[in-house]
This record gives C-alpha cells, structure tokens and sequence, in this order.
C-alpha cells in the first residue's frame, strides 16, 4: 500500500483545525497540508449539531478567529453562521482544497528511525483503508464522541408513544408544534433548546437533576454599535476582543476567590429575570461558580420563556418514563408528546485514535501535557485543547502560533523533531481538567492526560500566561529536545542524534 506523503497533517476541519492550518498557510505557504476530516462536510461541531436554536456561548469577537474579524453587532452567534464563517475563512486562505473527507483516523504511530508518522485511516463509504506518512501531525479532532452522546437509559423508557431525541442527533424535520414538549438536562444545550422550542411547543418544561448557573447577557453590542461610528472596524473589534477577554478573566477569577459573594450576586441576577414569585431553589446549584461553566442566555430570553408561561422547570430525579410522559421520584407526573434527552456529551480525546511510538501504544492517561498543547514523549505531535473558563478558540489561535515558531526553530537549526521531555520528575498525579466538574468531564477523568506541579507542565487555563508561553517565551526551554537526522553512508535508514 502506498502511503501519501503530506509535512503537515491536521486532524478535523472545524474551527480549532481550520484555524490551525490559516496559521500555517500564512506563514508557509509552500509546506504540503492535507486536512483529515471524518465527516462529508467541513465544520465539525457547528456542523454536526442542528437542535432548535444552537448557538455560540461565547461572544464572537473572542470566539471567532483573531486573523478574521467577526463584524457583526450581535454577540452571540447562530450555528449556521458559525458553520459559514469556518467555509468562508476556508475559502480565503485556500484550503477547501486541503480536506480529505470521510477519513476516520484509527492509529498513528512515530518511527524513530524514519522521523515520521504513519497514520493510518478508515474511509467509511467504501471500507477501504489509506496511509498517509507526515513529518508533523496535529489533532485538531476535539474533546467528544461524534457517533453518539451521553445518553443513559431510563426505565420504562420503551413504553413511551412519543419521540425520545437526543440533541445530537436531531431529526431533520421534526415537527413539535403544539406538542408538550420535556426536556431533560440543565446545561447549555437545554438552556439554549427550551426557549427555542417554546416559540411553536404548546409546552416545554425542563427537567433537571440540580439546577446550573445562568446569565442573562446582551444579544447585541450597543458599545461596539456606537464605536463603529467613528473608528474604524478593525480597531473595533480588537478592542472589543480585548474588552471580552478580561470581562471574561475577571468574571472567573471573582468567583474563584469571592465564590459566596458571586453566589449571591449571579442568584440575584436570575431573581429580577425571573420576579419575585419564582422559587429560586430551580436556579440554586449545589456547586460553586465555575465549577462549571457558566450558561449564557442571550437578551435573557430563556427567562422571558419562563415568566410568559410558555416553558417552566422541574427539579427532581426520575423514577420512570411511561406511555405518556414520564414520573418523578416525588410522584409528580410530566405530561409529554416528545422528550429531548439533554443529557451532554460522550468524551472522545484526540478522536480516539490510536498513538503509537515504534509500534508501542502510548497510555495516554500516563502522560502529562506540556504547555497545555503537546504531549510528553511525544514528538511532533500537537493536541488543541481548549479552555474550560474561555472561549475555545482562544487556545487554538495562539497554540497555532505557537506551532509556526516550533516549525521555524526546526528549520532554522535543522531539526528533524522535537519531544518533550520530563527530566525533573515534574508528576504531580493530578488530571489536566482536575477542579473543572461537569457530568461529562467526571465522567472521563481517568481517560484525560495528567499535569505536572508546575513550569510547562502545569495547565494554567489562563490565556495571558498561555500567550506569552506560547508566543512570546523561547520555544527551546530546555525541556523540549531537539534531534537531526545523521544520514549514514552504509545503511538505509538515516540515524540520529538527539541535542541537547
């Protein structure tokens, strides 16, 4: 089987994937890319996801990319405007060409004696399996599982008439007009779903386990609406990236060190949305700020849904569905013609695929994340992980620059690979996302990589000290070694040095 050579292959072609390969076509333009995309059209999560009403939770100037500027007054952004944005950038720095659709990555293994990876993928329409050799991989394949999400299995659930739908898999033309409509869950796919459906829904309750913390944010910029007047566009929406970025930070570290002070003013912040007649024990989680993330409501329209009568909460545990709704631990029943099960997402690091170093699988779980964006022992590899307390995108834009400056110092002093390396027994034993609690990420902390005590091995979910790290600091710290290839006269593999 012949492989496909490529210097650089991307995994993903959503927004960290699309992002990443504008970095490097900007600044090398004549390196060969090839973007592996598992799906049949580029976008990734703004793609896949079509529930009623999907849209960013983070404001776009921050969310969007720093190199295109998303001008537009409203602050949170739909999914298919999102999906056109990430086709659009595609478009202008000429990579629609770039993408090999239909390609599921099963394995990736690093030869030493070669410097390179094998990557090994599945085309799912016509089961034929491809090669593809690179000298620098990057997995820009996010953090969950495409097939399916989390969906637990609820007793009685087969006795249920009506349609059980899960958000990422969203019927086409599912019609619930006039139906009572239950959704299941309290995060951001359920806030962001319930007032969605309560425009044609006779009714939309949802039903949650404990309660998430909710804010109403504005739906338009009125700030950047009146600059624009008099600056120019560009100098807009730099400032008001900026302006984003440190509301965000501040946010986040105010309830990290005042979290009963926060408690108090976010809970006071639902109560005027909501009036005083509303019992606040739906809005009160068990769970101090920022424990998890904070879910947006644009211009509070998931109140508004909740104070007109159109949607209302219940807080309660399950006991069984039944052939009309379902029934709660207490005893109460939910009258239901569908239920959205709202229940989050099936963590899937790097795709799952599979890493190798000389044909030996890597334990992942077993390894520590170096700068928050490589991997220990691994070389030439770039994860895009992104933040937790910030947008994603956010991340992914400096670990893109970050990638181009690793490239130019290997070229410049004609290295074929760098690895880093942990030689000061940095462990600490504690997971990257360690302190960050939503269901989903509980649920996958003995999958995740760990972290180290401190230096580059520490995850800082801070992108000021992230930024300078990755696009300021020297990229040879001492800890990442660097080696070049050593041709031999007498064999047929080249051999190489490691330098220090």
């Amino acid at each position: 089987m012949t492989a496909i050579h490529h210097e650089i292959i991307i995994i993903g072609a959503g927004l960290s994937g699309i992002g990443t390969a504008c970095h490097i076509a900007a600044e090398y333009p004549d390196k060969s890319i090839a973007i592996l995309e598992r799906r049949e059209k580029m976008g990734g999560t703004w793609d896949l996801f079509r529930y009623p009403g999907i849209r960013s939770d983070s404001d776009m100037a921050s969310f969007g990319f720093n190199f295109k500027p998303w001008y537009s007054d409203k602050v949170l952004a739909k999914g298919k405007e999102i999906r056109n944005y990430v086709l659009e950038t595609a478009r202008e720095f000429g990579l629609e060409d770039k993408v090999r659709y239909g390609l599921k990555i099963v394995s990736a293994d690093w030869s030493d004696s070669r410097q390179l990876w094998t990557v090994t993928a599945l085309h799912e329409a016509s089961g034929e399996t491809k090669t593809f050799t690179c000298n620098f991989l990057v997995n820009c394949a996010g953090y969950y599982n495409f097939d399916q999400g989390y969906r637990p299995h609820f007793e009685g659930e087969e006795s249920f008439k009506g349609d059980i739908v899960h958000p990422q898999h969203w019927p086409e033309n599912f019609d619930y007009t006039g139906k009572k409509v239950v959704v299941i869950g309290s995060g951001a796919t359920a806030i962001t779903v319930v007032p969605a459906m309560a425009e044609k829904a006779a009714k939309v309750t949802m039903l949650q386990r404990s309660p998430s913390y909710i804010m109403a944010v504005p739906d338009t910029d009125k700030v950047s609406i009146f600059l624009n007047k008099f600056l120019p566009k560009r100098w807009v929406f730099k400032l008001t990236r900026r302006r984003n970025v440190l509301l965000q930070r501040g946010l986040y570290l105010a309830c990290q060190r005042w979290p009963n002070a926060m408690r108090k003013l976010l809970l006071s912040h639902v109560r005027k949305r909501v009036g005083p007649d509303f019992d606040m024990r739906h809005f009160s989680p068990n769970y101090k700020p920022w424990e998890q993330r904070l879910c947006a409501a644009p211009d509070g329209d998931f109140f508004d849904v909740l104070r007109s009568g159109k949607a209302d909460i219940a807080t309660d545990h399950i006991d069984h569905f039944c052939e009309d709704g379902i029934v709660l631990k207490s005893g109460e029943k939910l009258e239901a013609d569908a239920i959205v099960t709202a229940t989050g997402l099936d963590v899937q690091l790097m795709g799952d695929l599979q890493i190798k170093l000389n044909g030996d699988v890597v334990d992942l779980p077993g390894k520590m994340t170096y700068k928050g964006i490589l991997i220990q022992d691994i070389p030439n590899y770039l994860w895009i992980f992104g933040y937790t307390n910030a947008p994603w995108t956010l991340k992914s834009d400096i670990g893109g620059r970050y990638l181009c400056r690793l490239l130019a110092h290997m070229q410049n002093g004609g290295f074929s690979s760098a690895r880093p390396v942990d030689d000061d027994n940095s462990a600490s034993g504690n997971g990257m996302l360690d302190g960050f609690a939503p269901g989903y990420m509980t649920r996958a902390k003995d999958r995740m990589p760990r972290q180290g005590r401190d230096g580059p091995w520490k995850v800082t979910m801070h992108y000021g000290k992230d930024k300078k790290m990755l696009t300021e600091d020297p990229v040879d710290d001492g800890v990442l070694q660097f080696e070049t290839a050593v041709v031999a006269s007498d064999a047929q593999e080249p051999e190489f040095n490691a330098v220090a």
